[in-house]
């Protein structure tokens, strides 16, 4: 019972190898699911890169760590509403758990963590140095709010009609299945300070030249606060929910819109980037984050009538 939400890090060439780890359940009850650095290549033979570091342990079995690393978080408190990121460690060929390396592809491998085990968690992530995959057990995804659920929850925003306090227009977030283009009664936010609006042209700071704005930058017309001027989408992929809570906050800056308790989970955990860097991203589109947290919390009007 694995999920894939893919979380990709802004480089330009992927550094994973199809041999990075793997993951072995077992067959009867619990089904205990472990995840183990570096996978059997077609001779069945463990691949390691040749800059790989390798040791032999103490009872005298090889054991050694991929190129880059096989990182894996484990939340605490699963992956609930009471949800809390883990420390980041590393796993080796063997399963053994280490500290993180000085950097992603140092030689000398961190201490080893006695305490703690390869065993996956509801919620745990594994970072492959180029991708992090989000794993979830069957037992979590029974837990999570369905398509279904966030599909009602969409519907629910639009009853309530919100307007436009520029426009005056009526907006509506767009199926959860439409990706091809905004639509014109989509939602927008001012991501500075959450004011939700209709697409219109005013305010735009690339325009009026001022503060050194960029063409992304406008001003909200209501508290004339400045920043970046998006589209709100409803995040889609389910499995990256903590709970199947009112779509009150978006990311920022990339406008994806999902529950409070999701938000501020995500906004926290800080994901691998490079060879010693770590920073925040949307699940749904694995932008960036930025701001004081992360993400906002919509402001909407509602219609006047």
């Amino acid at each position: 019972g694995g999920g894939g939400g893919g979380v990709e890090s802004p480089t330009l060439q992927s550094t994973i190898s199809r041999f990075a780890c793997r993951i072995t359940c077992q067959r009867s009850q619990p089904h205990t699911a472990r995840v183990y650095a570096a996978g059997f290549d077609s001779s069945n033979n463990i691949f390691l890169g040749e800059r790989a570091a390798k040791w032999r342990t103490a009872d005298g079995m090889m054991d050694g760590l991929t190129t880059n690393g096989v990182l894996v978080m484990h939340p605490a408190h699963g992956f609930t509403h009471d949800s809390a990121p883990g420390p980041w460690r590393e796993i080796s060929v063997c399963g053994k758990v280490y500290a993180l390396r000085e950097t992603r592809s140092a030689q000398q491998r961190g201490k080893l963590v006695e305490n703690e085990s390869n065993v996956l968690q509801d919620g745990s992530l594994i970072d492959l140095c180029g991708a992090t995959l989000l794993w979830r057990s069957p037992q979590g995804l029974d837990q999570a709010p369905t398509l279904k659920q966030l599909e009602s929850l969409r519907r629910e925003v639009n009853a309530a009609r919100p307007q436009c306090p520029v426009g005056l227009s009526t907006l509506a977030f767009p199926s959860l299945a439409r990706r091809e283009g905004v639509d014109k009664q989509q939602p927008w936010v001012y991501v500075s300070c959450g004011h939700v609006h209709g697409y219109h042209h005013w305010g735009s700071r690339g325009e009026c030249g001022e503060r050194g704005g960029g063409p992304e930058e406008r001003e909200c017309p209501l508290c004339r606060r400045v920043g970046p001027y998006v589209p709100l989408w409803m995040g889609s992929e389910a499995a990256s929910y903590l709970d199947a809570g009112p779509p009150t906050h978006a990311f920022c800056p990339c406008g994806h819109v999902c529950s409070a308790k999701t938000v501020k989970y995500w906004s926290r955990v800080p994901l691998p980037h490079g060879t010693h860097a770590f920073h925040a991203a949307c699940p749904f589109c694995a932008t960036w984050l930025t701001g004081d947290k992360g993400h906002v919390r919509l402001i909407y009007q509602g219609p006047l009538d």
